[in-house]
């Protein structure tokens, strides 16, 4: 399905099939030879708004919930697997910006670490967690613009 939606809306990107990954230390023994920056991608809810948002992250970057909730002035926490499975339509160890094609109703906002969006290369779960889309930074702006959600830059 990504790779038909890819395609279809002229992005480029280069497929790599690995074993299943579910922690950062599994892809970096199984993905360390895929160009650009990993990716780890957070789903979160706000405690107070019930909102949901996609934090996505370089790998390496320690997640700090603290830091994301100032930004956003409200505490957060991570969604759970229910949430993820009807919002995106993924799997814990799965989670990934191309979840996003399945929130058509748009109640997911998207924060994405600026070192990454800068990166000249990213790499993200097709979905599944059996393989990695490699995009180079004009493509992942390209796959961004196409979604139609609002999208912040943050700093960690």
């Amino acid at each position: 399905m990504i790779d038909n939606y890819l395609q279809s809306h002229g992005i480029p990107f280069v497929r790599h099939e690995h074993p299943a990954v579910f922690t950062c230390e599994d892809a970096r023994e199984h993905c360390g030879d895929i160009p650009g920056i990993a990716c780890k991608n957070l789903l979160l809810k706000g405690k107070k708004s019930k909102k949901f948002f996609l934090l996505i992250l370089p790998a390496e970057t320690r997640t700090d919930l603290k830091a994301f909730g100032e930004i956003i002035n409200e505490r957060v926490s991570f969604a759970s697997p229910e949430a993820l499975k009807e919002l995106l339509d993924l799997e814990p160890g799965a989670v990934s910006p191309f979840g996003l094609l399945n929130d058509s109703e748009k109640k997911v906002s998207v924060y994405i670490d600026r070192e990454l969006y800068d990166a000249d290369i990213v790499g993200f779960h097709p979905n599944v967690n059996t393989a990695t889309i490699e995009l180079s930074h004009i493509a992942f702006l390209n796959f961004l613009d196409s979604l139609d959600h609002d999208i912040h830059l943050v700093d960690f």
